[in-house]
């Protein structure tokens, strides 16, 4: 299970190379539409882009956050997909572009719209309860052992974190009992109370709990550690949890962070868009926000943009596949 990630960390040559188009800039305020409800990781990283754009005079017109999380985050994407030609509306977008038309057949296909950049990678982790087992090969011994199947905490139904609890039966042997909750921060309080074994939050998810000392990282589900080196906890970085591939249980799994506009815009509305959010990665504050959140660095736009959705969208629906979850 592997997404290819080129140009991690790099991210301009295709936009420098790329001609200039002038003339065009909005004239009204831009939507940026999250399909999520508020406080979730979407709607922090719609706000720290609307931050960072407001504080550094990157755009005119102001950006404002609507949240558009109906019906698993259904209500975003047909929003989007009904406002064809109209430049002021962005979706920042999430690997739900992929599961939800599979899991539930609403009529969308991301294709529909304008792909403007991704700008970031989500990562995995497991977690478990700091009194649970310190490493993951006590921990999948200790799943295999239980009278009763471990209960593994996450985000809604057939999305990302129950994908990756499949895949770690498979991998593993053990059997989990998975509990969907609202949100990643409803997971972390059920891990932290005992009412679940585990978890497989994104990193933000689970920081301020990691920092109290009440849960603790196993491994990260990515082909190599999370990059950031400064202390998070009194002893721990990021960068010192271990892969689980290193841990013996290759699971591999990146969440997409993209922006989109409708369907139907013109090149020199796409092309401000592209520009604005590669100034946006520049900003003190996205740079901040990536290492606070243990976001992964990455920039694309044009072919090497589409290349990759391609390839991650083949990849999702494959995972789905596998894990029962398409519809029938």
């Amino acid at each position: 299970m592997r997404i290819p990630v080129k140009a991690v960390g790099a991210a301009t040559a295709l936009l420098l190379s790329a001609p200039a188009f002038a003339g065009w800039e909005p004239t009204k305020p831009v939507e940026i539409v999250v399909a999520a409800g508020a406080g979730g990781a979407s709607d922090q990283m719609a706000r720290m882009m609307q931050a960072a754009i407001q504080k550094n005079n990157l755009m005119k017109q102001p950006m404002v956050v609507s949240l558009k999380g109906g019906a698993s985050g259904a209500e975003a994407l047909m929003y989007m997909k009904s406002s064809e030609g109209d430049p002021n509306k962005v979706l920042i977008a999430y690997s739900l572009i992929y599961m939800l038309p599979l899991s539930a057949k609403i009529p969308f296909n991301w294709r529909e719209l304008t792909p403007v950049s991704v700008i970031a990678l989500d990562q995995f982790v497991l977690w478990d309860n700091s009194a649970g087992p310190k490493t993951v090969k006590e921990f999948v011994a200790a799943a295999k052992t239980a009278s009763s199947p471990f209960k593994m905490g996450g985000t809604g139904s057939k999305r990302e974190d129950h994908v990756l609890t499949v895949f770690l039966e498979q991998k593993t042997g053990a059997k989990f009992s998975y509990l969907p909750y609202k949100s990643g921060g409803e997971a972390a309080t059920q891990l932290v109370g005992n009412h679940t074994e585990s978890n497989v939050n994104n990193p933000s998810e689970n920081l301020e709990v990691w920092r109290a000392g009440q849960v603790r990282p196993l491994c990260v589900f990515d082909k190599e550690r999370i990059s950031y080196t400064s202390k998070v906890t009194d002893t721990q970085s990021w960068a010192d949890i271990p892969t689980c591939k290193e841990e013996g249980v290759d699971v591999q799994y990146l969440m997409l962070r993209a922006m989109f506009l409708p369907g139907k815009v013109t090149p020199e509305q796409q092309a401000f868009y592209v520009e604005l959010f590669q100034k946006v990665t520049q900003t003190p504050e996205y740079k901040e926000y990536m290492e606070k959140q243990a976001l992964k660095p990455i920039f694309l736009t044009g072919k090497d943009m589409v290349k990759f959705l391609e390839e991650d969208d083949a990849l999702n629906k494959s995972l789905m596949t596998e894990a029962g979850f398409v519809a029938k």
